[in-house]
């Protein structure tokens, strides 16, 4: 290369060298102070792809991990109200073996008082924590968002199935029981799951009238699912359908009824048309003939005698409404009369001592007075509670498996954070021992090309001296 004034090629490519580790200090110096290896797209375009991804996985999983912390707490909320409910349930276990026994010298009226401020009691706390008829803001299917699927949609939320989770009195089957009552067994052999499809109708009378209730079964049913909507039903009218000792359908409540069925040879125990008035309660029936003139019937209660004054002519419904309209009219409260199921025929039940009579000249007529018992309601209310406590259990089994399961998924996310946060730091982190060793070579390399340039500066200078020799 020859020697010249205009263009000076050494200084040219100490000039391009001095830049190109200039660059190269600069560049390490960044990724040492931010301790980032990528600190802008050019640094290395598809690891930060990559990293971006890891990143974004991180913080689906981070808010995952407290989605998880929110859902175990609501459901550790929940099973505190479920582990109290049990403890009442156990309490009322007590109040009904008590009052079950023959022995028992006591007011069975007494510990019904607390057995019902109980039922109250469990109805309440089963609203707080979001599992009743009032608030069932958590008798749902619960889903909380983990994250962490390997594709969207898929592997992402932990499911808790409490959308048959209500532990309320009804939802229990404790509604209306009572340990001062007496159950009324309906049928003779232990009921049996209706099949799919099948439908058993029961006819339930009460003061205020007669209703028409229908249990049909569904797939997957047993004896405790079908009778729980069967007491659903019971409810609106204040009637418990129970099992008995022997498994038999049996009807309690503490006030009068009576009840019939259609004779499906399933949840009645097999009897056709089998039917029961509250036996819990003083019990006479009145027979009444349509034909008869007014006043056939006369109801005494201590001092207080009411004449039933009934419309000759007067439909069953009819005569049903102007025998309880007098009862009530005269000073008789506590005595009524409800439909049996059989065309004219009533029964008069009521809690104290009454005689009912039919007039002189009546062709209606009286049957036997029968006196109410006193702790049948007990032994039912026994076998309610015990089915409840097993529905409790479920609905507490449910609970406590989504917090497990949570628990684990929670725990599976923190894995995943750790070892997303160890891929991203591969991509995205700077070495920096070897950074610290690369920012040496630099500024080496760079005061060697600043020394280099000021020599190939100088070399023109050269050039001069085969001047002055001239």
């Amino acid at each position: 290369m020859s020697i010249s004034f205009q263009t000076n090629i050494a200084s040219m490519l100490a000039a391009v060298n001095l830049n190109n580790n200039n660059n190269f200090q600069t560049n390490t110096i960044e990724q040492l102070t931010s301790g980032y290896r990528i600190n802008n797209s050019g640094d290395d375009a598809a690891g930060l792809a990559v990293a971006n991804g890891y990143a974004a996985n991180i913080a689906e999983l981070t808010q995952g991990v407290l989605n998880g912390n929110d859902g175990v707490n609501t459901l550790q909320i929940i099973d505190g109200g479920l582990s109290n409910i049990s403890t009442m349930l156990n309490r009322m276990q007590t109040l009904a073996t008590e009052s079950a026994s023959n022995t028992f010298t006591g007011n069975r009226n007494t510990l019904n008082q607390e057995y019902q401020t109980l039922i109250g009691e469990i109805n309440r706390e089963a609203g707080n924590i979001g599992l009743s008829s009032a608030n069932p803001t958590n008798a749902t299917a619960l889903s909380v968002f983990i994250g962490g699927g390997q594709a969207s949609g898929i592997g992402d939320t932990v499911g808790v199935d409490l959308a048959n989770g209500k532990v309320d009195a009804t939802a229990l089957g404790l509604s209306n029981t009572s340990i001062a009552g007496t159950p009324v067994t309906i049928g003779s052999a232990p009921a049996t799951v209706l099949a799919t499809g099948s439908t058993e109708t029961f006819n339930v009378s009460t003061a205020s009238g007669t209703s028409t209730i229908a249990v049909t079964g569904q797939t997957g049913d047993t004896v405790a699912s079908q009778l729980a909507r069967l007491n659903n039903q019971l409810a609106t009218v204040g009637i418990t359908a129970s099992l008995d000792s022997t498994g038999t359908l049996a009807f309690s409540s503490t006030s009068a009824f009576s009840v019939t069925d259609s004779g499906t040879t399933s949840l009645s125990g097999g009897i056709a048309a089998a039917g029961a008035v509250n036996s819990a309660l003083n019990n006479q029936t009145l027979v009444y003939n349509n034909a008869d003139q007014a006043a056939p019937f006369t109801v005494t209660e201590g001092a207080t005698t009411a004449t039933l004054n009934i419309t000759t002519g007067s439909t069953d419904t009819q005569a049903l409404q102007q025998i309880n309209t007098e009862l009530a009219a005269q000073g008789i409260t506590d005595v009524v009369a409800v439909a049996t199921g059989t065309a004219h025929t009533f029964s008069l039940q009521g809690t104290g001592q009454f005689t009912a009579t039919a007039n002189a000249g009546a062709t209606s007529t009286v049957g036997n007075y029968t006196s109410g018992t006193g702790n049948g309601g007990a032994a039912a209310a026994i076998i309610a509670v015990t089915t409840a406590v097993q529905l409790l259990g479920n609905v507490q089994g449910t609970v406590g498996a989504g917090e497990n399961d949570l628990n684990y998924a929670i725990g599976l996310a923190n894995s995943q954070i750790t070892n997303f946060s160890g891929a991203e730091s591969g991509i995205r982190d700077a070495d920096v021992a070897t950074e610290a060793a690369n920012l040496t070579k630099a500024q080496v390399l760079e005061q060697a090309s600043v020394a280099a340039m000021a020599q190939a500066n100088s070399a023109p200078q050269v050039i001069l001296s085969l001047l002055k020799s001239a």
